[in-house]
């Protein structure tokens, strides 16, 4: 099994100071890798910067020239939570391109699967604007890519991270060729997806957001991905499996209030891996979102190569001890709205 990896010491040029979402969270996660000798056993993948015409498939004119002017002008905020630095620009292209870049690896055959360890992250990015620490939209420009380029009609994008992509919901609200599924806490950041934001006209059904109550943990959650995500997966048959990829639903982060686990992440790595060995040969590439406690991050980076890999991982973290929130409920609903139960 050929496991390939993006990385590039560009993505650590988009300073943030003391943000959350600084560059240290790549450092800690390429100190884990090698930590654990994973790192030997990668593919390395060379990112490029992505072009303006693969960005206009996802935002508009007006946004891009926004990111790249603030940036030129030294930096600054475009919202109260998006920092910019004067290289954050160069580092959005390449974050963008570098999910590019791990796509085309796995589609044409060099590796079987990837992870783009790239920042800033990108799914809360709309087509008009940067928002909740994200640029662009990295796995959406990817997806569109495929499509574009690589022979890809049908794209599932799966994203477990703790705040809800609206970013990518909205690129793809409409559009019937795109599957998007969400599991997050709600109400959270931004407060965008509940059970019936399920997409529009063509697109209808083809969003299924799985809005999880805080303190759902590792049952809840593998319930939501064999429940909810593995029938409709099938359903849908899938060419290519994109992953917003974000780590802020282990329980030790700071950002959230969720329970999960390094081993409940594993768990969900390892539905996706074979839900792509299942439908789409194995294509499956994963793209860095969220996770702010850097050593829950790295671990679960870790367990997550590992599980890419098919190799067995330790959680040296371990739970949190608390009881988690039945899910039950609000799976019941979500299995109902999209005719699955």
């Amino acid at each position: 099994m050929v496991v390939g990896y993006v990385y590039d010491s560009i993505y650590l040029q988009h300073e943030t100071g003391e943000h959350p979402e600084k560059p240290q969270r790549l450092v800690s996660i390429m100190d884990a890798l090698r930590d654990e000798g994973l790192l030997s056993d990668l593919v390395r993948i060379e990112p490029r910067p992505t072009t303006r015409e693969e960005l206009l498939a996802v935002h508009t004119e007006s946004h891009i020239k926004r990111v790249e002017q603030v940036a030129l002008g030294g930096g600054g905020y475009l919202d109260p939570d998006t920092v910019l630095s004067p290289l954050s620009y160069q580092a959005a292209l390449m974050a963008a391109g570098g999910t590019i870049r791990a796509v085309d690896f796995v589609v044409s055959g060099q590796v079987d699967r990837a992870f783009a360890l790239v920042r800033p992250p990108g799914h809360h990015a709309t087509p008009q604007r940067a928002m909740g620490f994200c640029l662009f939209n990295n796995v959406a420009v990817a997806a569109r890519y495929a499509q574009a380029n690589l022979g890809i009609k049908r794209v599932l994008i799966a994203d477990f991270d703790v705040h809800h992509g609206n970013g990518t919901q909205e690129i793809f609200y409409d559009d019937p060729s795109v599957l998007y599924f969400s599991t997050h806490e709600y109400p959270h950041y931004p407060g965008t997806g509940n059970y019936d934001e399920i997409g529009s006209g063509r697109g209808k059904g083809h969003t299924v957001n799985v809005p999880l109550p805080a303190q759902v943990g590792d049952k809840g959650y593998t319930r939501a991905f064999v429940e909810v995500l593995v029938p409709i997966a099938r359903r849908f048959a899938p060419d290519l499996i994109l992953v917003s990829a974000g780590y802020d639903g282990h329980w030790a982060d700071p950002l959230a209030w969720m329970e999960l686990t390094v081993n409940g992440f594993g768990a969900l790595v390892g539905c996706l891996r074979d839900l792509a060995q299942e439908l789409c040969s194995g294509r499956l590439v994963f793209s860095l979102e969220g996770g702010y406690n850097l050593k829950a991050l790295s671990i679960s980076v870790a367990a997550t190569f590992s599980v890419l890999l098919d190799r067995p991982f330790a959680d040296p973290i371990g739970a949190p001890g608390r009881p988690e929130t039945d899910a039950s409920s609000i799976l019941d609903t979500v299995k109902r709205v999209h005719s699955l139960s």
